[in-house]
């Protein structure tokens, strides 16, 4: 997005350094579930989430000569957490780390843009009580037709709302999972009740099967939620640009200096 459009709690979410905060929050989880079942010292683990820290023009770099990002990203860790550092990643692929974190990351998208439906509905439903009785011309083409109310118009806005609602609190539960099963997701190097105890950690579900990569049909169809969202209110606000027309001058907008 444009900076200028760009909400700064949405922004902060999908900054390159949160993407890495939240990688590294899915590795510090793992660790912390390795510990809990025996696999590495619960010491190790306090020195790792109290010392695992990391600089994006440093993993960038680092990248220059690795190659892969998470490499880079492991190396930048090392350089600051010291020999313990050979506890994080263990057993794990770039893609139970990266993976993961993108769905709490759409997870926690969905929480926001959830919250501003929830909060715009609430306004249609007000607007649409106050103008239940207000009449306003019916159309079909754009011809005038019968008479109706423009509180009409507020709540069926409204209801459309509430079916976007809907629809995103199913995409959000679909890419609500995670996965910590290794290279090709057979558990070959890591226990799967490390998998359990670390999605319950981070609030998620761990995914029913993976391969390398938990599959994007979960994505595509959260992206294609958002274009549904993103086509009720383009709905919304031609209609309000039209009623504001000076032909029409149906609606108008307040104005303020």
């Amino acid at each position: 997005m444009i900076e200028r459009y760009t909400r700064p709690e949405m922004g902060h979410l999908w900054s390159i350094q949160n993407e890495w905060q939240t990688i590294l929050n899915v590795e510090i989880a793992a660790c912390e579930a390795m510990a809990e079942l025996g696999e590495i010292p619960a010491a190790a683990v306090e020195n790792i989430k109290k010392n695992a820290k990391f600089d994006v023009a440093r993993i960038n770099e680092i990248e220059k000569v690795t190659d892969h990002d998470i490499i880079a990203f492991l190396t930048n860790l090392e350089e600051n957490v010291g020999e313990d550092s050979k506890y994080i990643h263990k057993g794990l692929t770039s893609s139970d780390v990266k993976d993961t974190a993108y769905c709490i990351m759409m997870r926690d998208a969905a929480a926001i843009i959830l919250d501003d439906l929830r909060a715009f509905r609430t306004v249609l439903r007000r607007r649409a009580d106050e103008f239940r009785h207000t009449p306003c011309i019916g159309r079909t083409h754009g011809i005038h037709a019968e008479p109706m109310t423009f509180g009409l118009k507020m709540l069926l806005w409204s209801a459309e709302i509430e079916r976007d609602i809907e629809r995103l609190t199913r995409a959000q539960e679909t890419v609500s999972v995670g996965k910590l099963s290794g290279a090709v997701g057979t558990y070959s190097n890591i226990d799967p009740r490390i998998e359990e105890l670390t999605c319950k950690r981070l609030e998620l579900t761990p995914v029913r099967l993976a391969t390398q990569v938990i599959q994007r049909d979960r994505h595509a169809e959260f992206v294609t939620t958002l274009a549904i969202i993103a086509g009720t209110m383009e709905k919304i606000a031609t209609e309000i640009r039209n009623l504001q027309r000076t032909d029409i001058r149906e609606a108008e907008e307040f104005f303020k200096a």
